[in-house]
């Protein structure tokens, strides 16, 4: 893997978010701004995970191909934030990887409250479709599951680099690769706390 390419590319895209946004946005317009470049500028489409493909949890390959699953578009919008200092985060709630969009004073380790409380709107990281409050406490009722506060915490880096490998390694369950499955899941054990 050679990284400067890829690094490059996210540059560019940095770049073409960054003269689009200004000061005086909502969180929302910056997500329309971001969204609108990485989906219909950049042209990034969302596919369903597959495990029968393994490029498609590798990022170098989902800007190459521009097709990426739900965890390696939702890491390239959360590297992107980042770079550009948006107060967007993965948040990982049940069978999703959702990006939420924090209030500028919202500080994980120091907030008491639940974090739904500091979050404007979310993105889905498969289209770049912005989801209301009302949204997500609709998917919680479909799936039948409480919406505790911690699916609402931003995700440490280290938890996502550690849900990628366990997800690679789903793509590699013939005998012939079983030591691909070993060796991502061995990576992934060493990111416990």
């Amino acid at each position: 893997l050679h990284t400067t390419p890829v690094l490059q590319d996210i540059e560019k895209i940095r770049r073409n978010v960054w003269l689009e946004l200004n000061s005086y946005l909502t969180p929302l317009e910056q997500a329309n701004v971001l969204s609108s470049i990485i989906y219909n500028y950049y042209n990034l489409k969302g596919i369903e995970i597959s495990y029968n493909h393994p490029d498609d949890f590798f990022l170098h390959k989902v800007i190459e191909t521009k097709k990426g699953n739900t965890i390696t578009n939702s890491i390239i919008y959360q590297v992107l934030c980042n770079l550009l200092e948006i107060n967007a985060r993965i948040i990982n709630i049940p069978r999703q990887m959702v990006i939420a969009y924090f209030h500028s004073d919202y500080d994980a380790t120091t907030y008491k409250g639940h974090p739904q409380e500091k979050i404007h709107f979310y993105v889905d990281s498969i289209s770049g479709q912005a989801y209301s409050h009302a949204d997500i406490e609709t998917y919680f009722k479909k799936i039948s599951v409480p919406p505790v506060a911690s699916y609402f915490k931003p995700m440490p880096n280290q938890r996502i680099i550690q849900i990628l490998l366990q997800e690679v390694a789903k793509c590699f369950t013939l005998p012939s690769n079983q030591y691909k499955q070993d060796e991502l899941l061995a990576l992934a054990a060493l990111l416990d706390d």
